[in-house]
Formats: structure tokens, C-alpha cells, sequence
């Protein structure tokens, strides 16, 4: 996993590019195909904003978190790009909306 992160008008400190990488193993526990993951940090007046853009193979993922807290928009980029993971490995598998399973009726 190559892994970009980049800060617009705050500094990275390695606190916070440890914290990122730590939280970033979440994604590739539920789906090792995770090829680039690029992330922007910014700061806007009282806002932190996190954004990332992840390729898995067949697929761009985007996810983007506004936050008081640097450490809670990064848990919630997080969070989006799990749920988005999930998804995408999903369908992927064949597994989403499977139409196998047999309704048993009553009798």
C-alpha cells in the first residue's frame, strides 16, 4: 500500500501520520487489495477537514470529514471509507443481494 499524505495549511507531525497509519490498517485487514492511498489534511478556520481517495483494485474510493478535532475527522474518514470498503468487497464477492437462500413457508 503506497500511502501520500499531504497537509494544506497545517503541518504533519509525525503524531499524526502515526495515528493515520494505525487507522489505515483497519481498511486493509478487510480488504488487502488497497494498491494507493492518497490523504489530504486542511484546516479551515475552526474546521479540521480530512480527505482521501483510495484505488483498490477495480475501483476509486472517496471520503471526505469535517471535524472540530483532527483525531476525530480522521476517525471519521475512517469510518466512511470502511463502510465503503465493505461494500465494494461485497459485491465484488457476489455476496450482496445473494437470491440463493430458499424462503421456507409456513405450513
Amino acid at each position: 500500500m503506497n500511502l501520500q499524505v499531504t497537509g494544506h495549511h497545517l503541518d504533519v507531525t509525525p503524531a499524526i501520520r502515526d495515528y493515520l497509519t494505525s487507522k489505515l490498517d483497519r481498511l486493509t485487514r478487510h480488504f488487502d487489495n488497497v494498491i494507493d492511498v492518497s490523504v489530504i489534511l486542511s484546516m479551515e478556520r475552526e474546521q479540521r477537514k480530512a480527505e482521501a481517495s483510495i484505488h483498490v483494485r477495480g475501483r476509486d474510493l472517496f471520503a471526505e470529514s469535517q471535524d472540530a478535532d483532527m483525531y476525530a475527522a480522521i476517525d471519521a474518514l475512517i469510518d466512511k471509507l470502511d463502510r465503503q470498503i465493505l461494500k465494494h468487497k461485497g459485491k465484488r464477492n457476489g455476496t450482496r443481494g445473494d437470491t440463493t437462500a430458499k424462503r421456507t413457508a409456513p405450513e
